[in-house]
């Protein structure tokens, strides 16, 4: 069960403001990011949260992966974007496809302002 757990908070992204909010677009997006990177797609769920008197309602990507999961959530109000990719490592070392995956969606939301972090899970 040993992988990597990455994670991203994304502030004032820059991207074309339908990335977050059109679930359909974010979520075919994702899929053909997952396959560059050389992972496996096995599932996938693209929702689109209602507008609020906040603003236009944020949507939640999750692909799921044969090596574990990719989810995304916006919040269109704030300019924001939480990553999650998680990757196994049974059978192979899915590290650089993580961090490639990772990089592709950071690049794709051009976020002024960034967090990362990095969690090795499990034992070896």
């Amino acid at each position: 069960m040993q992988g990597l757990h990455l994670t991203a908070d994304l502030y004032y992204c820059r991207c074309d403001a339908a990335w977050l909010v059109d679930a359909e677009r974010l979520g075919a997006w994702c899929v053909q990011a997952v396959l560059t990177c050389g992972l496996q797609p096995v599932g996938q769920l693209f929702h689109r949260f209602p507008d609020s008197p906040q603003g236009p309602g944020g949507v939640t990507a999750t692909v799921l992966l044969a090596e574990s999961h990719l989810c995304v959530h916006t919040w269109p109000e704030q300019q924001g974007v939480t990553l999650d990719v998680y990757v196994c490592n049974f059978g192979a070392d899915h590290t650089a496809k993580a961090r490639a995956l990772m990089d592709a969606l950071i690049a794709l939301f051009v976020p002024d302002q960034l967090q990362e972090h990095s969690l090795q899970r499990g034992r070896v």
